[in-house]
């Protein structure tokens, strides 16, 4: 459901017959009350702009070092295991496109080029 406009509610305010303050009822207009200034060093950090605090700077880096620490990192003998088979695994797939390109050479040649 909608929320009502401004004008639908003074509406709704002058026909339900509410008590009106004197002042408002001479013409008065009320101020509205500004808000003090927040300032900078009390208003929360993602409400700020600008520069960081400087104890915030290195926050990525350390954040980036603790997430590294979590790692598992391979060994050695899993780095070389798995350069062979990736080496592998393009020598065939290598050798499989060679293996279709020699076989459907002469169709193109012959059929699709005539």
């Amino acid at each position: 459901m909608a929320r009502e406009t401004r004008r639908q509610r003074r509406d709704q305010r002058k026909n339900s017959g509410a008590a009106v303050p004197a002042a408002a009822a001479a013409g008065a207009q009320r101020t509205r009350s500004s808000q003090p200034p927040v300032r900078p060093d009390v208003q929360t950090p993602s409400t700020q702009t600008g520069r960081p605090e400087p104890r915030q700077r290195g926050r990525f880096v350390r954040e980036s070092w603790a997430e590294l620490q979590k790692v598992e990192w391979p060994s050695r003998a899993q780095v070389v295991q798995g350069t062979i088979v990736v080496i592998i695994a393009c020598l065939i797939v290598g050798t499989f496109l060679y293996t279709c390109d020699q076989v459907f050479k002469p169709f193109v040649r012959n059929v699709l080029l005539g």
